[in-house]
């Protein structure tokens, strides 16, 4: 019953575009795979209901992709990344498609404000091994187009990305105190990519952002993500009545990201975790205050229940949130975690 739902509105969803009001992401198939995923398929078509008059029309192509290097991030060839990838999923096993085509996105995992990579670790967590549902394979491929072409990287990452991680035994990847020494960006106004090209001319952003050393090994890897993912949820609850929208993204960023691992040669693990972790950077210089503030008190609440209010509430970014919360809780029982969504949800 619940597939079908999401089936249905995944059809329902395929003949919008990734984006609307000029560059807005539509969050209609990450939304509802989540409801459908923590049980509340009853909720979805209602949902879209309201939602879908917000979105625009599937963008038309321009030409085929040729040079793939060329249309990397030209967002007017949108139509035309679609098409490219609606086409290589129905020639090559989906897999194979997310293995080719991971290592060169993944430098210009910012994105859509990151929406583009978010997107694929939904479309990858509703998909089986060798699934071939249309409905699911048109989405990832509608995800791996979007990102395409609003390809963009984050200051600093290329340099991060070409670093051996073959590196003699040292401490463990301490994230908690790679995010705290974070810098601000000087004028926290704008859009993201405002706030993005501010990052260069700030002086302490790239030794911050090496901060975070490459892992050296996929475990290590995975490890990491697990603890990026577990520390910008507790960031939220700090920084997020400073940007309650866009700082839901340094927690789903790295969170989409750890679900993909495991449909991604293992090789491909320690740069995943890379990007992630300048993605997160990135969204918390460019929008979290120097100083937080203390956490606020939330009614507690079991985990079904905090998913639950979140569907209530209805607000994409409240449920999004809430999705990845929850697989954070799921591997740390971090209760402190468990009050972020609520939080979002009175900030939103």
């Amino acid at each position: 019953m619940s597939d079908g739902v999401l089936d249905e509105a995944y059809e329902r969803l395929h003949r919008t575009g990734p984006e609307y009001q000029g560059w807005l992401s539509n969050h209609g198939p990450m939304a509802v795979e989540a409801l459908v995923r923590h049980g509340h398929p009853h909720r979805v078509h209602r949902w879209l209901d309201d939602y879908l008059g917000r979105l625009d029309e599937l963008p038309r192509g321009l030409h085929p992709i040729d040079d793939w290097r060329s249309a990397l991030g030209d967002p007017k060839r949108a139509g035309d990344w679609l098409a490219y990838f609606d086409r290589q999923l129905r020639e090559h096993q989906w897999r194979a498609v997310l293995g080719t085509w991971w290592p060169r996105l993944l430098p210009g995992i910012a994105a859509g404000a990151t929406h583009g990579v978010i997107r694929v670790g939904h479309a990858v967590r509703a998909l089986g091994p060798d699934d071939e549902n249309p409905q699911r394979l048109t989405e990832l491929g509608q995800a791996l187009g979007y990102w395409a072409a609003r390809w963009q990287p984050i200051p600093g990452t290329d340099r991060l990305l070409s670093v051996d991680s073959d590196q003699p035994d040292a401490d463990d990847i301490d994230v908690a105190a790679a995010l705290a020494g974070l810098p601000r960006i000087d004028d926290q106004t704008g859009g993201v990519r405002d706030r993005l090209d501010q990052l260069p001319g700030v002086p302490r952003w790239e030794p911050a952002l090496a901060t975070l050393r490459p892992a050296r090994s996929p475990a290590e890897a995975e490890r990491g993500l697990t603890a990026l993912a577990h520390r910008a949820g507790l960031n939220y609850l700090r920084f997020g009545h400073a940007a309650p929208v866009m700082l839901v993204h340094a927690v789903t960023a790295p969170t989409a990201v750890l679900r993909t691992l495991p449909a991604l040669d293992r090789g491909l693990w320690a740069p995943s975790l890379t990007a992630a972790w300048a993605a997160t950077a990135a969204m918390t210089s460019g929008y979290a205050p120097a100083d937080g503030i203390a956490p606020p008190t939330v009614t507690p609440a079991t985990p079904a229940e905090v998913f639950a209010r979140a569907a209530r509430h209805g607000d994409e970014h409240v449920v999004k949130l809430a999705d990845a919360i929850l697989d954070a809780y799921a591997t740390s029982a971090d209760e402190r975690l468990l009050t972020a969504p609520g939080y979002a949800g009175q900030l939103i």
